[in-house]
């Protein structure tokens, strides 16, 4: 019992702190680590590694959010062992680009460090009992990976496999008595607070795709080409970020209306495997921009115009899944934007990729102005609405 014992806090918190932003722009360097790793890849292995671990790393970043939603960093020992998580985080991220080819130990020992700390903080909380259930499952995840890293060839992504599947699937296919599904009162989430704190990690994820934006211009040849190119990409994360947050009204008040006991597994439906579509979007989207902005005036490769077009519409995919476990209506412009996104690809590889982005942007500006209509705003008020600050 050598590890500091936080104080605990007298309920969970209402509002997202910033040290819990501050946590937020650390792990988004795995998100700007993913797209860069998946531009100099960009081909089926490519984006399946890019999915692979981002399914280790979101899972528990997903584990940090529910854990500060039950006990919020005010306390200075709680502060100092959540830095510690950080710096889990931010090993995993620099050790990310070689995780699966070379550089699996660092990443592992990081990841190790993040589960621990997730662990020691989640048992002073009075969501005890279900940190207990949760715990084998992170540890044996972290422990694969941990092996991975003295094996190399086709071993290493099946180790990797084993671990996300033992972490994120068989808590749902072992009995209840083994799961924290079987406990899903011991979590007493603050609707306001998660949605908010997913919300701002949203934000900073498509800020920092701004970055990579700007760090694709080729500085010795910045032409009018290039200048435009900057402008349109630009405008594709305006859009995404336009679409995802016309519907954080609907999720606060979807989840204050479930019942408390319901409210963990409602959350769990809606911020673990569609936030980590929507989050791969966004990673794709990236990487294609930042190849579009590069050589605008020429035809995209395969791989650029499909990380594009493909991104943007796993992303609307992601937030219709968001949309569907809240069970608030999904508008159907969502789905025709999601598929004619991913037409677009016939464009990009077949002439200049400002077309491709150009005809993007129009398909995005089309479905908010149609999901902006009277009618539709009037289906997304029949959600239950409950004041955050009053749950």
């Amino acid at each position: 019992m050598g590890h500091p014992r936080p104080t605990p806090d007298t309920g969970p918190g209402d509002r997202v702190t910033l040290d819990e932003v501050f946590f937020d722009v650390v792990f988004v360097l795995t998100v700007t680590q993913l797209a860069h790793a998946l531009e100099t890849h960009l081909n089926w292995v490519g984006f399946g590694r890019s999915a692979l671990i981002l399914g280790l790393l979101w899972y528990l970043y997903t584990g940090y959010a529910w854990l500060n939603n039950h006990l919020p960093p005010r306390q200075n020992t709680t502060r100092l062992l959540l830095f510690a998580g950080m710096a889990g985080f931010l090993l995993s991220a620099v050790a990310l680009p070689d995780a699966l080819t070379g550089g699996g130990a660092l990443f592992a020992v990081g990841y190790l460090i993040v589960v621990a700390v997730h662990l020691i903080l989640f048992l002073h909380t009075n969501a005890r009992t279900g940190a207990l259930r949760l715990a084998p499952y992170n540890l044996g995840a972290a422990l694969l990976v941990l092996a991975a890293a003295a094996f190399t060839g086709p071993a290493v992504p099946a180790l990797w496999a084993a671990a996300v599947f033992t972490q994120s699937v068989l808590p749902y296919l072992l009995p209840r008595r083994l799961s924290w599904t079987g406990v899903p009162e011991a979590f007493h989430l603050r609707p306001g607070h998660f949605v908010e704190r997913h919300g701002l990690l949203v934000i900073v994820a498509l800020g920092e795709s701004v970055v990579t934006i700007g760090m694709g211009v080729p500085a010795n040849d910045l032409t009018a080409a290039t200048a435009a190119a900057i402008v349109l990409a630009l405008a594709i994360p305006v859009a995404l970020w336009w679409t995802y947050f016309t519907d954080t009204r609907p999720a606060t008040a979807a989840l204050a209306a479930a019942a408390p006991a319901n409210r963990s597994q409602m959350a769990a439906r809606t911020y673990v495997f569609p936030h980590f579509l929507l989050l791969l979007g966004v990673i794709s989207t990236v990487a294609g921009l930042h190849a579009a902005v590069a050589r605008p005036d020429e035809p995209a490769s395969t791989g650029a115009a499909l990380a594009l077009g493909g991104g943007v519409a796993l992303y609307l995919v992601g937030v219709a899944a968001v949309r569907r476990a809240l069970r608030v209506p999904i508008p159907l412009a969502r789905l025709a934007a999601a598929v004619a996104a991913l037409a677009t690809v016939a464009l990009g590889v077949s002439l200049p990729v400002t077309v491709q982005l150009v005809t993007t942007i129009a398909i995005l500006v089309l479905m908010l102005v149609t999901d902006a209509r009277p009618s539709t705003r009037r289906r997304d008020d029949e959600s239950p609405r409950v004041d955050a600050e009053q749950t």
